[in-house]
């Protein structure tokens, strides 16, 4: 098993739409999209967003992540992981998560106990309290002390994403197409 940085421009796009496709799940409505859409015209143009893969002794992958970087430029934030179908490896996103842990710093953000528990099971051994009940790790790589001293996550307003979709159909479709062809063509290896 490996950790492979999805740098080829079709394999990224085709992996996102995968990775949106898992979180929010087949029938989500505009939001995969929207994320999709943002990651790819916001964060992947300002080399800001990193699509990442486990995969197994056959290249094929097994998990799924999109790393963002903070504002300072220092560390990266897990901002969406997906495990796919396998049979050849044992929890593969919290693998991916342990071996990207050893390596970067490394920020995730836990919203139940049961994610906390994976994600430290994962190698993520310092957590502080976020606001709402979030929970945020950090691995040891990571330069960071404490709260105050955490550059926040970049992001994108998928608001604004579906405010342009709906003035702009032909970047609408475009987006949309770009999705469907990335869901066809998800390669079966990396």
């Amino acid at each position: 098993m490996r950790v492979v940085n999805i740098k080829n421009e079709a394999q990224r796009e085709a992996c996102l739409a995968r990775l949106c496709a898992e979180v929010y799940g087949h029938q989500a409505g505009i939001a995969p999209l929207a994320t999709f859409a943002g990651v790819l015209g916001v964060l992947v143009e300002q080399e800001a967003a990193r699509m990442v893969a486990l995969v197994d002794g056959q290249s094929r992958p097994v998990a799924l992540a999109l790393l963002v970087l903070d504002e300072a430029g220092v560390g990266m934030t897990v901002m969406q992981l997906a495990e796919l179908a396998s049979d050849a490896v044992e929890a593969p996103a919290q693998r991916l998560v342990g071996e990207l842990a050893l390596r970067a710093p490394l920020r995730v953000d836990a919203v139940s106990e049961t994610q906390e528990a994976r994600f430290r099971r994962a190698g993520i051994t310092r957590w502080f309290q976020g606001q709402q009940g979030v929970r945020i790790g950090l691995s040891a790589k990571h330069p960071a002390t404490g709260l105050d001293d955490l550059p926040r996550t970049l992001t994108v307003d998928e608001g604004s994403i579906v405010q342009s979709f709906k003035q702009d159909r032909a970047l609408f479709d475009d987006y949309k197409q770009r999705f469907v062809r990335g869901l066809e063509s998800f390669p079966a290896s990396l």
